[in-house]
């Protein structure tokens, strides 16, 4: 006997086959992936699956920004990627992106101060961290440098020493051990090898006496320029 077995309570009962069993289910048919929302929608200009006409490209731009919006704030240049990425023209791109400047829905230099901040008081990051990534978010040089301006050396030199101090918490081991892997910590969030020495130094000197005794010997000073003279690429201390 041909057909489906399925299993019941009573026991295998057969049933007609169903249409498509032979080669199982039909598959969807393949669409353009929104990286915003999973979502699975046609490029603009192709058909549609309900018989509508296909869809106005300046529609689906702005109807992708608006999504990619709705997750977080981004960059002018996120968008732009976001819409090359759908396969939308440069001009029909620029004149959606032009119109959300010119509304305030997308402002770079609001977006560059809100990062600053927000990254500088949640993973106290430093300013060289934080323009490197308003650079890779495709931020101007001179709106993040506004931005950064924001962010103040002694305002940098109180984040890192209360970095230094919470790590100090559950930090084990020899001063000068403990001593180098703070300084790399620092170095990875972006501060500068004074500012990263002398957080350090000065949080050991309060620790114990033993720490103490090791933060007496440091020149912070000669020490921060030897760093600076070396690649910036280089972490020896890290």
């Amino acid at each position: 006997m041909t057909g489906r077995r399925a299993r019941t309570g009573r026991g295998w009962d057969a049933s007609p086959p169903r249409a498509g069993d032979a080669d199982g289910p039909p598959r969807p048919r393949r669409g353009r992936r929104d990286p915003s929302d999973g979502a699975f929608s046609p490029a603009a200009g192709a058909p549609r699956d309900d018989g509508a006409p296909p869809r106005d490209e300046a529609e689906l731009a702005r109807e992708v920004c608006l999504r990619q919006l709705a997750v977080r704030p981004r960059t002018r240049a996120e968008l732009a990627a976001a819409l090359a990425t759908r396969g939308i023209s440069e001009e029909v791109a620029a004149g959606v992106l032009d119109r959300y400047d010119e509304v305030g829905i997308i402002d770079d230099a609001a977006f560059a101060r809100a990062w600053v901040s927000s990254r500088h008081a949640g993973r106290g990051l430093a300013r060289r961290a934080l323009a490197n990534e308003l650079r890779r978010r495709g931020v101007d040089g001179e709106v993040a440098s506004e931005a950064l301006d924001e962010l103040d050396e002694e305002t940098e030199a109180e984040t890192a020493r209360a970095l230094v101090e919470r790590k100090l918490r559950t930090a084990r081991g020899e001063p000068d051990a403990v001593f180098r892997r703070l300084v790399g910590m620092l170095a990875r969030k972006g501060y500068p090898p004074g500012v990263a020495i002398r957080a350090v130094k000065d949080a050991l000197a309060a620790q114990s006496a033993e720490a103490a005794e090791f933060a007496d010997g440091i020149d912070a000073d000669a020490l921060a320029d030897a760093e600076g003279d070396l690649d910036p690429g280089v972490r020896p201390l890290d």
